[in-house]
């Protein structure tokens, strides 16, 4: 199979420029590691041979079977054991369970032979240069020449890896460092040995940033490259600081948080994620390894670290960390934080900071990091001793681990999840006046950021001409970030292409007569200035321009529908507002649709409700890879109100026609909808029917906006001509209800479901088949869609419908009422 995915599914890329098909990849170590990037190679289409040892003895299971060792299934029992355990994890490593069948198990010496046929060979063994040089030798004797070979290595040098292997294998030998876990961490880090071909680097650099998806990173074969170096570094100068200005755990993983722009885990929930031993053997071994590091005294494990290490309390791998969880007297689940200076464990404490009521509201990541680093008190400190140290790290690393700053901004971002890198973090908080307070504090960054403010430039980052560029401390001035070439960063654009705006969304002009609309409002919901917005983009774009795509650049393209404002219409009985705005919220879903031009919507992260919404009605969807898509209203006691339900019903008819078993099909769909149901993935959502045939998948997100301008494109360029509103919608009627009702009555009787949630259910079904009609028929979108807004409705009106969007809106878990 070609690199591209299944027939159902389109997924976007091009071939790179060298004529190198990847039809099959052989992974060699079946470990956590080497299991999921077999599986995300699963998941780009390619046909993976995964690899381990054999065993040198039977278990109690194989011996009672009277097995041998010489049994197939003994022989691949480990490969079978790791490869069984990865595809049940949690978060899954597959995009869709079907593709397993991509994967073919084996073990390292009945299957060696089958290298033959692979086009790339992936070595994920044990971190040991003696292991590796054996598995290197395996590799020789049957890799066909020209083969890729690239290890997955962490901190074993690439030079010492390829030596004394054949001139061939040392021009084809690179370091290929995955992050864990490989579907979700897009950091790439490639790193040449000291005879790889060239066209073998670049190459690489582009299946991962097209095909795999990932922030490829180039990097020099220094010790833990580049993300561990900086990562690690930071990390632990985080531990240090804690015990010194006398935090909590709660504390600085709230400080070190979503707050400040890193992961919501924060640092040490991070450590008992990764797994303590990780984080360890990777800063032993920079402290080891690092004689020239004027800040390598860093790296030491601090008291606290080595204690956990020797206690084996490594986190979630081991049931406790820096956190434990355990069962209370009432055997319920509850996690216990660990006291630093008594190093026993106590109920978790809420952060209360004062700094965190002065952020809170505040949405703009900059502003926030603005109020952090000018905190006053204990907090404030924290801020400025890490920020301040990292800085100066950095600047220290270039020449050493990169040439080139936003190759460290891209790898620390792309592998542990932040935001913004350490330079984009010293931009917004303005670098000159940074420098002089890292002075006082002893903390000085390197010559060249002296020498680069002298020259009069005062950003490491700044946009001209709508391109992004960044200091080179080479050139003495700025350069284009590359590989940003083909991107469409919004960002770069605020500057003379905006075209229209509101409070709420911003309409771009991207290039060849498309438009793009940004939302940004507090998680993207669809609030009056978002539906605004879409009319408006709408209707500009059918007057001069050739079609319009809707994306941003968030983590999340949309939660939904603006429930603030809903439930102060209802609490008010309010109704015909309620009416009014479900009606212009369906209108505007239907303009999505019926538009003279092509409107392409392109999700990522969550797509949930009225966001869904606005997918189901676009002319295509070109979806992330990574997009969390699902009509997720009954959560709050409602059912789609903006045409979910209408188009649900649509793409089931439809399917009827394709020869589909109707009840079954109606079923799966009414369940999706019923039970609030998320696809774990954009591939997952075809199966749900929330995307159809002809809409297309990015891998990686940073293209997302410009392979949906391209899909605009091929649109406009085939003939793009408006489309009349559906009358051929066949819905079942009184049949369907009935099958609903009885299944929704047994799920009352066995208490698996509340009396309000089977009102829910109920009227769900009504719409769904079209209300009450005798027999099945065929019926309109607009008579669907009033359906739909009378049961909305009539659900704002129930007091538990009320309590479990009140409940939501204060914060808390979805109500079960």
């Amino acid at each position: 199979m070609e690199t591209l995915v299944a027939e159902k599914i389109q997924t976007t890329g091009q071939k790179t420029h060298q004529n190198r098909p990847i039809r099959r990849v052989t992974v060699l170590g079946a470990g956590i590691m080497g299991s999921r990037i077999a599986c995300h190679f699963a998941n780009i289409g390619v046909d993976v041979l995964l690899l381990d040892m054999v065993p040198k003895d039977l278990n109690d299971a194989e011996k009672a079977k009277g097995l041998t060792l010489d049994n197939k299934n003994v022989r691949n029992r480990i490969v079978n054991d790791l490869f069984q355990a990865a595809i049940k994890a949690s978060p899954a490593p597959l995009y869709n369970t079907s593709f397993a069948n991509r994967i073919v198990l084996g073990n390292f010496e009945d299957n060696m032979k089958d290298i033959a046929t692979a086009d790339w060979v992936i070595e994920v063994v044990v971190e040991r240069l003696d292991i590796k040089k054996l598995i290197y030798e395996q590799v020789e004797k049957y890799r066909k020449p020209g083969t890729l070979i690239t290890s997955n290595t962490s901190g074993i040098p690439i030079h010492l890896m390829s030596e004394g292997r054949s001139e061939d294998f040392q021009k084809h030998f690179c370091g290929t460092h995955f992050f864990n876990p490989p579907r979700y961490l897009r950091l790439l880090e490639v790193i040449p040995g000291p005879k790889t071909n060239p066209e073998v680097i670049d190459f690489v650099m582009q299946y991962g940033d097209r095909y795999l998806g990932k922030t490829t990173v180039l990097c020099k074969d220094t010790p833990a490259f580049i993300a561990n170096r900086v990562g690690v570094y930071a990390m632990m100068s985080v531990i240090k600081a804690t015990e010194e200005f006398g935090l909590t755990i709660e504390e600085v993983d709230k400080l070190t948080g979503d707050i400040s722009g890193k992961p919501k885990s924060g640092t040490f929930r991070l450590s008992d994620v990764v797994g303590l031993d990780t984080t360890v053997n990777v800063a032993n071994g920079l402290y080891n390894n690092l004689p020239n590091d004027e800040s390598k005294e860093t790296f030491k494990l601090p008291a606290i670290v080595q204690k956990l290490s020797e206690n084996k309390w490594l986190g979630d791998k081991t049931g406790q960390g820096f956190y434990k969880k355990i069962k209370n007297a009432a055997g319920q689940s509850e996690i216990l934080s660990l006291d630093l200076k008594t190093l026993e464990y106590r109920p978790q404490q809420k952060a209360r900071l004062s700094v965190f009521e002065l952020t809170k509201g505040v949405d703009d990541l900059k502003k926030r990091l603005q109020i952090l680093i000018n905190a006053k008190g204990k907090e404030g400190d924290f801020m400025r001793a890490t920020t301040y140290d990292l800085f100066s790290y950095v600047t220290h690393r270039i020449p050493e681990i990169s040439d080139e700053l936003y190759r460290i901004d891209q790898a620390i971002c792309a592998g542990f999840g932040w935001q913004i890198g350490p330079f984009e973090t010293w931009d917004a908080l303005g670098v000159q006046t940074t420098v002089t307070k890292m002075e006082a504090a002893g903390k000085k960054p390197a010559a060249w950021v002296y020498e680069m403010l002298a020259n009069g430039h005062d950003t490491f980052y700044k946009v001209e001409g709508g391109i992004r560029k960044y200091y080179d401390l080479q050139a003495k001035g700025y350069k284009a970030v590359p590989g940003t070439e083909e991107f469409i960063l919004l960002d770069t654009l605020r500057g003379n292409k905006v075209v229209w705006e509101n409070k709420g969304a911003t309409l771009f002009d991207i290039g060849d007569g498309v438009l793009n609309l940004e939302a940004h409002t507090k998680m993207n919901t669809l609030g009056p200035e978002v539906i605004e917005g879409i009319n408006k983009a709408i209707s500009i774009a059918e007057k001069d321009f050739r079609g319009l795509v809707i994306a941003n650049e968030g983590e999340n393209f949309s939660a939904g529908a603006n429930l603030g404002m809903l439930f102060m219409f209802a609490v008010e009985q309010e109704y015909d507002e309620v009416d009014l705005m479900i009606r212009q919220f369906q209108n505007t879903m239907m303009r999505v649709r019926y538009s003279a031009i092509p409107v392409v919507v392109a999700p990522a992260g969550l797509t949930l409700g009225g966001g869904c919404e606005m997918t189901l009605h676009a002319d295509r969807v070109q979806a992330a890879a990574e997009s969390y898509i699902g009509l997720v209203e009954v959560g709050v006691g409602l059912i789609p109100g903006g045409g979910g339900c209408k188009e649900m019903a649509l793409r089931l008819s439809d399917a009827y026609e394709a020869g589909d078993i109707e009840l079954n099909s109606l079923q799966n769909a009414f369940m999706n909808v019923a039970m609030a149901k998320v696809s774990t993935s954009a591939y997952e959502a075809f199966d749900m029917k929330y995307l159809r045939r002809g809409d297309k998948v990015t891998l990686n997100r940073s293209r997302l906006i410009a392979d949906a301008k391209e899909s605009v494109l091929e649109l406009a360029d085939a003939g793009y001509t408006q489309a009349k509103q559906r009358k051929d919608i066949k819905v079942q009627g009184r049949t369907g209800i009935a099958l609903f009702k009885a299944g929704i009555a047994a799920m009352r009787y066995g208490k698996y479901i509340s009396e309000h949630d089977q009102k829910i259910a109920e009227k769900l079904a009504y719409v769904m088949c079209g209300g009450d009609l005798s027999y099945p028929q065929v019926v309109t979108e607009q008579y669907l869609l009033d359906l739909e807004r009378e049961a909305f409705l009539s659900l704002c009106g129930e007091r538990k419908t009320l309590e479990r969007i009140q409940s939501l809106l204060n914060g808390g878990k979805p109500l079960r009422n």
